[in-house]
């Protein structure tokens, strides 16, 4: 009876020990999966995170980018509207010039036949005189100044051809020069040279002359302007044109 209580009662223990050992062990094994959740959920809510930063980061960016489209087409909208209204402008100042260089032929047209009656000996006086020529050079001028500058060199060149010794031939060349200035600077230089070449008498001849000099400068060939600037000092020094060549040069007390 000893014997099998003292069995029974180390079994009992042995039991007891088996079983707090096991109890351990899954108390282990479930902190460790605890953890295990906790750092797969902190994984998680990085993740969590990074997306939900990126998708603002690309709602920022598409927003951006609506704007800019937005802009863009508000841009190209606005430049096709000032082409068009462009367009529109060179349409009527085209019309008006067309009709314009149509008034001045006809205007032309009507003093040769007011002109052509009088017989050979009375149209050579009137030619002469250089009544058509003048009237020619003031219409083209007029032109000039209302800013219809094609217009214009239809006229001093009808002037030219018609009137190539007139004393305003010389006016009509530098003219046809300030014509091109902006849009054509060698066509400019073209008259220019014209004037100084055919017409060094012209009262425009200094202001030509001193024209090709800024031409040269803006090309930038100083020395050709210095050239220029020499030739307005030395053929018209009493010229306003010879004081700014001077200046020009450096040396506005010579």
């Amino acid at each position: 009876m000893r014997k099998l209580a003292f069995l029974t009662a180390t079994t009992v223990a042995l039991g007891a020990c088996a079983l707090k050992g096991d109890v351990r062990r899954v108390e282990q094994q479930l902190l460790e999966m605890r953890q295990e959740t906790a750092r797969t959920d902190s994984v998680r809510a990085v993740l969590l995170d990074q997306m939900l930063e990126l998708q603002r980061h690309f709602l920022d960016s598409l927003e951006i980018l609506q704007r800019r489209i937005a802009a863009f087409q508000g841009d190209v909208r606005t430049d096709m509207t000032e082409v068009q209204r462009q367009l529109v402008q060179i349409q009527e100042l085209t019309g008006q010039s067309q009709r314009r260089l149509t008034e001045l032929r006809g205007q032309i047209e009507n003093r040769s036949i007011e002109v052509g009656p009088a017989g050979g000996a009375a149209a050579e006086p009137a030619q002469a005189g250089g009544i058509g020529a003048q009237e020619l050079f003031d219409l083209s001028l007029e032109q000039l100044r209302r800013g219809s500058p094609g217009t214009a060199r239809a006229g001093f060149r009808k002037l030219l051809d018609d009137h190539p010794r007139h004393p305003l031939a010389g006016d009509a060349w530098f003219f046809l020069g300030e014509s091109w200035a902006d849009a054509n600077p060698d066509s400019a230089a073209a008259a220019y040279e014209e004037v100084v070449r055919s017409h060094p008498n012209s009262r425009r001849a200094p202001t030509a002359l001193y024209r090709l000099g800024l031409i040269a400068e803006r090309r930038g060939d100083r020395r050709a302007a210095e050239v220029y600037y020499s030739r307005v000092i030395a053929g018209y020094p009493r010229s306003e044109e010879a004081q700014l060549a001077r200046t020009k040069l450096g040396n506005p007390d010579r």
